[in-house]
């Protein structure tokens, strides 16, 4: 399996490949499992590019606010977008490994397993009856109940250590400013999965929706180990295909992920990818996605916004606020000197504006 193959089946895996058929953003995070979510704006669009035209920025906008699709800290400590039906049993899957890399962090800020206990209780209380209350107001509850918030990086701790436990999650934007709910207020009841099961299906999604890619793809991915990755491997096996790579790499991949004949025009589309998109951060090793020639100045900016053609990033692009064209200029910065097909450049910046124009001030 040559670079190439790789990423032109990752596009159709990632459902960046035009005909994907996701009308709603919990479609979307549904199919991944988890997308990463720590730029509120750019994972907007990350569902956006995934789904059929027409959707804006404001369709998204409103799912988050009805909480038909969540933010939170789980998988490596970083913010994801997870559909409810599945943070119950991703967090606790993933949410000891997240605790367990904060743990040095806790030990230097005097944070021990009472102190968690204590906060966990204090926001349950301040957030029950429905309440969504913004960080600032957490913060005061919590000072108010005695628990020490001595900097930013405490309250933060605090506050991901209830998201890691399954106390809080994400309630709607209050202008630009986040707020979080009680997460067994904001998510129905869903059954429950033994860790096997849960590893298993977090397996599934994640070589279904991102493969090909390797078991060291998906440690780094999902925050846990390798022995991890081969027992899902295992127990899906007749699921998967294995293939090796001309890098001897052995990639696993959905049996159903072999593109149509028919897709191969979108599969050389342009395409403006947020940043940290999954396409670009989920993958330990990122070589298949740069030509060789594009590979020197391309070794820093590959989780910037980036422009992909045939698959591969090619430079990376920003946006502008504009009078005019939906509001939004969009600015190409390539790799290399004439790397850019200014053409398809501009038709991938006009679904973007368009996805732009039917939203909110980012944030």
């Amino acid at each position: 399996m040559t670079p190439q193959e790789i990423v032109r089946r990752r596009l159709r895996s990632q459902r960046i490949a035009a005909g994907t058929g996701f009308s709603r953003p919990e479609e979307v995070v549904s199919w991944f499992g988890a997308v990463q979510a720590q730029e509120f704006a750019e994972a907007k669009w990350a569902l956006g590019l995934r789904m059929t035209a027409g959707v804006t920025d404001a369709d998204v906008e409103r799912a988050f606010a009805e909480g038909a699709i969540l933010r939170t800290h789980v998988l490596r400590p970083t913010w994801h977008f997870v559909a409810p039906a599945d943070i119950r049993w991703m967090l606790a899957l993933t949410g000891p490994r997240v605790n367990a890399v904060n743990a040095s962090l806790a030990r230097k800020l005097g944070v021990d397993d009472a102190v968690f206990a204590k906060s966990n209780d204090t926001l349950a209380r301040a957030l029950a009856g429905g309440k969504q209350l913004t960080r600032a107001e957490l913060a005061d509850a919590l000072r108010r109940a005695g628990v020490e918030i001595s900097e930013g990086v405490h309250l933060s701790l605090l506050v991901m250590r209830a998201e890691l436990d399954g106390v809080i999650c994400s309630g709607a934007r209050r202008g630009k400013q986040f707020t979080y709910a009680l997460l067994d207020e904001r998510v129905p009841p869903a059954p429950s999965l033994s860790r096997e099961e849960a590893r298993a299906e977090l397996v599934r999604r994640y070589f279904t929706s991102h493969g090909p890619a390797t078991l060291r793809d998906f440690a780094w991915w999902s925050g846990l180990t390798l022995a991890d990755a081969r027992a899902g491997v295992a127990a899906v096996g007749d699921r998967l295909t294995a293939r090796e790579g001309t890098d001897g790499a052995t990639y696993f991949m959905s049996l159903e992920d072999a593109p149509a004949p028919e897709a191969e025009e979108a599969l050389r589309t342009t395409y403006l990818l947020p940043a940290f998109d999954e396409y670009t951060v989920a993958y330990r090793e990122r070589g298949a996605l740069v030509a060789p020639e594009h590979a020197a100045e391309a070794k820093t900016r590959l989780l910037d916004p980036v422009v992909v053609e045939g698959g591969r990033a090619v430079g990376t692009w920003r946006k502008r606020h504009a009078a005019g064209r939906g509001g939004v200029r969009i600015e190409a910065a390539p790799f290399t000197p004439g790397a850019l097909n200014a053409a398809a450049f501009e038709a991938a910046a006009a679904r973007y504006r368009a996805f732009a124009a039917g939203g909110p001030a980012p944030g």
